[in-house]
């Protein structure tokens, strides 16, 4: 591929992301969620004067790989040609569906395809091969089989190795895309550079009424939320659930580990973007997923995501780690969480002394108020801390919180504190009513963190039990290229906090 190739196409409009605030008349952009900042040069300055623009030139389409690559601007693809052709618009997609069994809900899902390139459906062991083999006689596509099941990631690597196609979209068989919701998917892929596009997936359209169908509605774990953005390790979205994806063929690799039964759609992706491609989460993409919603499939499946944490951090390590601090924020959040008053009046000290280092460090790169920034960049690192330790008592570490309340009256309080504190954050989304939220919260969190402990014991390694650190001022790169393009727009990444 070639530095020409690599760039974003003509005719995209980028569009600033909500989160972003201009500040120095534009000269620098600052993402509220992110805490990213980017200095751009009177150019790019210029373009984004409206905060969007349409890609026309080179210049127009290096500034919009920075933007996109940092989550701080988003692209409004516009109609591919093919889709003035409904039969055409899909024509070089191959779906691959892994199937065990399941048949009416494969035929459901089959007969909700749209005209694609090809389908592919993987018999993974079905106990009824004959009934399989018919569904897709009827819908017209082709039937693989494994004779005993190897599991999901093995299924749809035999499916993919079938493709003929330059893409591949891996559905599971309890799927419903909505009318357009491959072709939302399709468009992304007209960027050179991204590898893989995952969909917004929501509960069924029929998934019940009960109370844990409610729940899911709002916190499904695969539900990742209406905001779109790049995804990559330690990010706001830093994963994509293989219920649904669509993929690059070229840039598969060796394709899913079928070593892993869970997770296996985390590591794909982070092999990818560690190879350099892009990975976009494009919620105006959507399908509907059959949620588990009895209690007893809904907590061992919650269990059994947890135990993928353990797996992962055999292949990569400290990205999977449960928390990702700054010394200095993990410091004042430990300090107030002690509830006294000589070690709360010390972590409001030692907030102040982040506060300085951090606008010391803003001041070297940005000189536009650097005290108002570092305090806003502080502000944050010291939110994300006492998040990330709120998620860590109740969800990830909660055997050690449980241990610690029995004991102590303080911890007691900070945890009923952090229990509240992330229901509440969670039930804005939800339709059931706060105590029934907050009970089901705990369950999913207690589920799951049981599913990371007995994962670590498996593996006989706390790895993926132990938080990181990050240097006060951590600056994240942009992913890198497989062209290793340089950029012709001046621009100087700076601090990343939280």
């Amino acid at each position: 591929m070639s530095t020409v190739d690599s760039l974003v196409p003509p005719g995209v409009r980028v569009r600033l992301s909500d989160d972003v605030v201009r500040c120095d008349d534009g000269q620098t952009l600052f993402g509220t969620r992110s805490g990213r900042i980017l200095r751009l040069a009177p150019v790019a300055v210029r373009m984004l004067q409206d905060g969007d623009f349409t890609v026309s030139d080179r210049t127009g389409a290096v500034l919009s790989r920075a933007l996109f690559d940092r989550g701080m601007a988003d692209p409004l693809w516009p109609a591919r040609p093919a889709e003035t052709d409904p039969a055409r618009a899909l024509h070089d997609v191959t779906v691959v569906v892994p199937v065990r069994d399941r048949t009416s809900a494969l035929q459901a899902l089959l007969a909700a395809l749209p005209p694609v390139g090809d389908v592919v459906v993987v018999d993974d062991g079905s106990r009824d091969p004959e009934a399989v083999r018919t569904a897709c006689e009827r819908a017209g596509a082709r039937v693989v089989r494994h004779q005993v099941s190897h599991g999901p990631a093995a299924a749809r690597n035999t499916g993919i190795s079938c493709c003929t196609t330059d893409f591949v979209a891996v559905i599971d068989s309890d799927v419903i895309p909505e009318e357009h919701a491959l072709a939302h998917l399709r468009r992304h892929f007209d960027d050179p550079l991204v590898g893989v596009a995952g969909p917004r997936i929501m509960g069924a359209k029929v998934c019940g009424t009960g109370w844990i169908a409610r729940y899911e509605a709002a916190s499904s774990s695969l539900d990742l939320g209406p905001v779109a953005g790049p995804v990559a390790p330690l990010t706001r979205l830093s994963y994509l659930p293989s219920a649904t994806l669509m993929l690059r063929v070229a840039a598969l690799g060796s394709g899913f580990d079928p070593d892993l039964h869970v997770a296996e759609d985390v590591d794909l992706v982070w092999r990818m973007v560690a190879s350099g491609w892009r990975a976009r989460y494009a919620p105006e993409a959507r399908v509907h997923h059959d949620h588990r919603t009895t209690a007893g499939a809904w907590v061992a499946r919650k269990s059994f995501y947890g135990t993928g944490a353990a797996l992962l951090a055999q292949r990569h390590g400290a990205l999977v780690a449960p928390m990702r601090l700054h010394p200095l924020s993990a410091a004042v959040v430990a300090l107030a969480a002690t509830q006294r008053r000589r070690t709360v009046t010390a972590a409001v000290a030692l907030a102040g002394v982040q506060l300085l280092l951090t606008a010391q460090r803003v001041r070297t790169k940005h000189r536009h108020h650097p005290v108002r920034l570092g305090a806003t960049l502080t502000a944050m690192s010291l939110t994300a801390a006492a998040m990330q330790t709120g998620a860590a008592l109740t969800r990830h570490h909660w055997p050690v919180a449980l241990l610690l309340a029995t004991r102590s009256r303080r911890a007691r309080r900070l945890l009923v504190l952090a229990a509240l504190t992330c229901g509440a954050r969670g039930h804005r989304e939800s339709e059931l009513d706060p105590v029934r939220y907050l009970l089901a919260r705990r369950a999913d969190d207690l589920a799951y963190g049981f599913g990371l402990w007995s994962g670590a014991l498996a593996a006989r390694s706390p790895r993926c039990l132990l938080p990181s650190f990050t240097s006060l001022c951590a600056t994240r790169t942009a992913p890198p290229s497989p062209v290793g393009d340089g950029p012709l727009i001046p621009t100087r990444e700076g601090t990343r906090h939280g």
